[in-house]
């Protein structure tokens, strides 16, 4: 006999962006209940609104499985004493098994006997375990949390109802002051309470009290509602996907309206309209089929369509309002020059242990100049970046961006080609923020790119030097985002950069136009830049690469990040094509390994006349031939893949540490230099071969 069991949260309304995170937590957390139980089900269906949060398991076990089992007991010397008789061990393990001693049996476990008792645990009924899922909901946790009334207990939101139904019967439980029932709430100004009768009625049930409980369905019901608004009158509107999901948890009863504005707003940048409705209204704006941004817009009521004409009239009066401010920003933005902008960010403070935003810009032309003469950038190129580094923060004190926070560097862009900014510039300033989440867009030009580059770098080095290096999952000024996107800008421009050969550059050039403003560049520099390892980690891990591959090349002594991912991914394609790939590493590795017995790495002299033996010539000339050659990772790594065969004669006939210590010394710096070229693969001893 199997069952159906339904379980509602009703709340208060809670946050839209909580809703879908709450709902699968709350199904994962009903199913690790019931498999910590080992009640057997088919299926469980989800259900969630701004006001509950529910589930229904569906053909659930009337009971647990009866179980047979043996409990192990301490050892038979300890639970009977000199005399044969049982011990208070032995007693009491009986006791606790629910069984007398004379249960009692004996056996062998890896040479030593154990006291046994077989047991027959019979199952507990569906009825006596579940009123326990209380506990499911009291460990639910939210990134915003409540108490209520004189309570202790918190939640997303004040509980206000529950229904614990199974088939008809109700399990009884309370949380707080609230009985769970067999009562729910319907919509807040169309239902109301309600009665169900079986969990297969939630659906139904709920839909006569105008809730739309099924989120999927809602959300599908609102796309078609917009699509048939946008058919009607010929426009083409795409939903936004993360705006969608979010009404759609803001709404039971969803009914789509369309409403207009003022054709003059057309006047303003359609960001800002667009930000006006999308972010701050939560509108679909509107364009026709030429793509041009029209002065419409569509939204969705948590209602029938009663008096939509009045509700589109109060909604257009809102967003009228927003725009008349952003109209009056726009005009009053560009009564003022770029320089005076950048003026007033002397007064802005970045930080306050770092400084003004004003320091920081100075610095992040710094960063970006050496990174410039680093990647390769045209004289052309350069000049715009310089430009570029030299204002790009000033939109931050215009009154656009003080009202439109969204906005930053979009407004940048738009004012610097207002006042007459070569383009590479303003697209620079734009772009210099990206990417703006671990997997957003990355800069598209190089200008921008190289910018994004410096100020992300001047981030790094400016909290690190300040001792605030994010630790655990504290992570206030998102520097791990920071640091993952220097390694997505870096592989995708395919740019190669020493991290430490820019530190140290950096901090000279600063000391030398005296524009650190009070920041340390070579302070917890290993830790900035074991900081930024791990985010090529993360990449990797991103990628799907081999634990131990991941392991060896961000072990590697390269700080350069594009040789990090070009090795694994070198490493990674010769693991599964190359049959000798693991006797070449093991050679290689071997050769790390003898030569970090070498005390002397600073004068590797390799003086051929005291080779004893063809093997070392043969070694030493397949070295130099590498050294010689054009040098790239992955020239090096297939040709000293193909060293395999070298080396392996060079150890059967050469004996490394010769009692002639000039010999022994010779052949450990022939050693050595051939590791100098391995190390920038990577830390080969971390890889796994078999």
């Amino acid at each position: 006999m199997t069952h159906n069991y339904l379980l509602e949260i009703g709340i208060e309304e809670i946050p839209a962006h909580i809703v879908t995170p709450s709902i699968n937590q709350l199904k994962k957390r009903v199913t690790d209940f019931l498999k910590d139980n080992k009640l057997a089900f088919d299926s469980i269906d989800s259900f969630s609104t701004p006001r509950r949060l529910t589930v229904r398991i569906n053909g659930l076990a009337d009971q647990q499985p009866d179980v047979e089992e043996d409990a192990k007991g301490p050892a038979k010397k300890i639970a009977l004493d000199d005399e044969g008789n049982w011990t208070k061990a032995a007693i009491g393990f009986s006791r606790g098994q629910g069984v007398t001693p004379d249960d009692i049996t004996f056996k062998e476990v890896k040479g030593t006997e154990y006291v046994f008792v077989h047991k027959e645990v019979k199952g507990k009924s569906v009825t006596e375990l579940l009123p326990q899922i209380k506990s499911v909901i009291e460990a639910m946790n939210f990134p915003t949390m409540m108490k209520w009334a004189d309570y202790d207990f918190k939640f997303v939101r004040p509980i206000r109802w529950i229904v614990s139904l199974l088939d008809n019967e109700v399990i009884p439980f309370s949380i707080l002051d609230v009985k769970a029932g067999n009562q729910t709430e319907g919509h807040r100004f169309l239902g109301h309470e309600v009665e169900i009768k079986q969990p297969a009625d939630y659906e139904a049930t709920l839909k006569d009290q105008f809730v739309l409980v099924d989120a999927q369905a809602r959300k599908e019901l609102i796309r078609s509602q917009i699509h048939q608004i946008a058919d009607d009158n010929n426009w083409d509107v795409q939903p936004n996907a993360d705006l969608l999901e979010e009404v759609n948890n803001l709404v039971e009863w969803p009914t789509a309206f369309s409403g207009s504005f003022n054709t003059k707003y057309l006047d303003i940048p359609e960001e800002v309209l667009i930000t006006s409705m999308r972010d701050h209204q939560r509108f679909f704006f509107v364009r026709d089929q030429a793509g041009k941004l029209l002065p419409n817009f569509i939204s969705v009521r948590n209602g029938n369509s009663e008096f939509i004409d009045n509700v589109a009239r109060g909604n257009e009066k809102v967003l009228t309002a927003r725009l008349e401010d952003a109209a009056f920003f726009y005009n009053e933005d560009q009564q003022h020059p770029i320089d005076y902008y950048v003026e007033k960010l002397k007064k802005v403070s970045f930080h306050d242990k770092i400084g003004s935003m004003y320091e920081k810009m100075n610095r992040v032309r710094v960063i970006a100049d050496v990174l410039a003469n680093s990647i390769g950038l045209s004289q052309d190129e350069k000049q715009d970046l310089s430009r570029a580094a030299s204002i790009y923060k000033f939109d931050l004190v215009t009154g656009m961006v003080g009202e439109f926070p969204e906005l930053q560097g979009v407004m940048g862009e738009k004012y610097a080609l207002l006042n007459d900014e070569n383009a590479s510039v303003a697209t620079a300033i734009r772009e210099h923020y990206m990417p703006t989440s671990a997997n957003g867009d990355l800069p598209e030009s190089t200008v921008g790119s190289v910018l994004a580059l410096a100020d992300k770098f001047d981030n790094l080095f400016s909290f690190f030097g300040a001792d605030m290096i994010p630790s655990g999952s504290n992570d206030p000024y998102a520097l791990r985002r920071q640091a993952f996107g220097i390694v997505r800008i870096l592989k995708e421009q395919n740019w190669h950069l020493q991290l430490n050969v820019l530190q140290e550059a950096v901090a000279k050039q600063l000391d030398t136009e005296n524009a650190a403003g009070g920041v340390d560049v070579n302070k917890n520099a290993s830790e900035v830049r074991q900081f930024i390892s791990d985010r090529v980690r993360q990449w990797l891990d991103n990628q799907k690469t081999d634990h131990d591959i991941v392991e060896t090349v961000v072990n590697s002594s390269n700080t350069d990040i594009l040789n990090m991912i070009t090795a694994a991914q070198l490493l990674k394609e010769s693991r599964t094509i190359d049959d000798k790939f693991k006797d070449s590493i093991e050679a290689l590795t071997r050769v790390l390994r003898i030569s970090e017995k070498n005390e002397n790495k600073n004068d590797l002299t390799v003086d051929s006349k005291l080779f004893n033996n063809d093997s070392e010539t043969e070694l030493f000339n397949h070295v130099k031939s590498i050294q010689d050659a054009d040098r790239d990772l992955k020239n090096d790594y297939e040709k000293l893949l193909a060293l395999e065969p070298v080396i392996s004669n060079y150890f059967d006939e050469t004996m490394v540490m010769d009692k002639d210590e000039s010999i022994k010394n010779n052949r450990l710096n022939q050693l050595t230099v051939l590791s100098n070229l391995i190390k920038p693969i990577g830390d080969l001893n971390q890889m796994i071969v078999k």
